[in-house]
């Protein structure tokens, strides 16, 4: 798998399949591997390309004290530009939404359809920004995830159908979580402040002209559907699709749906924006 240089930090990608590319950004916490069921059926019709985000995955250290949602969608805008990427349509799940939607208000004119799943672009609400910042401040003190605080983020993640139902993908999880290696915790760390620190960008979204699915799992914890709602609301071409049985992680959780969601919606776009 490939890796490209930006600002001096070495990024991290998949590069899977042929036709109109299509840039996807995964959840904090995870890596590009979270979106492997999509690609599997994607990457059939479509250049699937997906990034690491810095100290996850492959990706380097962001070696950064502080850093904004802004600098992260000019990251991800540099590396398509180094592709050679013209136009491209964007899919983006948590923090994937949040930089996906930037992006997109700062080059609206390389960015044909636009899907952002389980994700609010609005201030993160007080009471819950408290808590995860308080999470944060916990990793740093212990130098990583410890068992109580991955036994509390892991099933913030899924549904509770899915922590009852499928167990195994949760524990995966809290492994993976223990198992960080201290080195990538500042960077964690200062992503998870730019998170939950991002500025309101609810305002803008009427700015955004491109078709843009709005998706979110029924059950989602972090992001409720009715933060779904008022953002597609606001969006001039925007369209709403409730996961049912699915939490914050929807494409794992019921990735047969959302395999499908997708591959309907970029169908219809993509076509047009081709035709164009």
């Amino acid at each position: 798998m490939p890796f490209m240089t930006i600002n001096g930090r070495n990024l991290h990608y998949t590069d899977q399949g042929e036709g109109f590319p299509i840039l996807f950004g995964h959840s904090f916490l995870w890596d590009e591997r979270m979106w492997a069921p999509q690609l599997a059926a994607l990457s059939q019709q479509y250049r699937c390309l997906v990034v690491d985000l810095w100290d996850h995955g492959q990706s380097d250290h962001l070696n950064a004290d502080s850093y904004t949602m802004k600098q992260l969608a000019d990251d991800y805008w540099q590396f398509t530009q180094n592709l050679g990427l013209e136009k491209f349509a964007i899919v983006g799940l948590s923090v994937g939404g949040m930089w996906g939607v930037q992006l997109t208000l700062d080059h609206p004119e390389a960015v044909s359809a636009l899907v952002i799943m389980d994700t609010y672009v609005g201030a993160e609400p007080e009471v819950t920004q408290k808590k995860y910042l308080a999470m944060m401040a916990d990793m740093v003190a212990k130098k990583g995830v410890s068992a109580e605080l991955a036994t509390v983020i892991a099933p913030l993640f899924f549904s509770p159908k899915t922590c009852a139902n499928n167990p195994e993908i949760v524990q995966a999880l809290k492994a993976r979580l223990m198992a960080m290696p201290a080195d990538n915790i500042p960077g964690i760390v200062t992503l998870g402040k730019m998170i939950f620190t991002r500025d309101c960008l609810l305002a803008r979204l009427p700015e955004i002209k491109q078709p843009t699915l709005v998706g979110v799992g029924a059950d989602d914890i972090p992001r409720p559907p009715s933060e779904a709602k008022d953002m597609a609301d606001r969006l001039h071409n925007g369209k709403l699709a409730v996961i049912k049985n699915a939490g914050h992680i929807a494409n794992l959780e019921q990735p047969d749906e959302v395999t499908k969601l997708l591959s309907s919606f970029l169908e219809m776009q993509v076509v047009l924006s081709i035709d164009e």
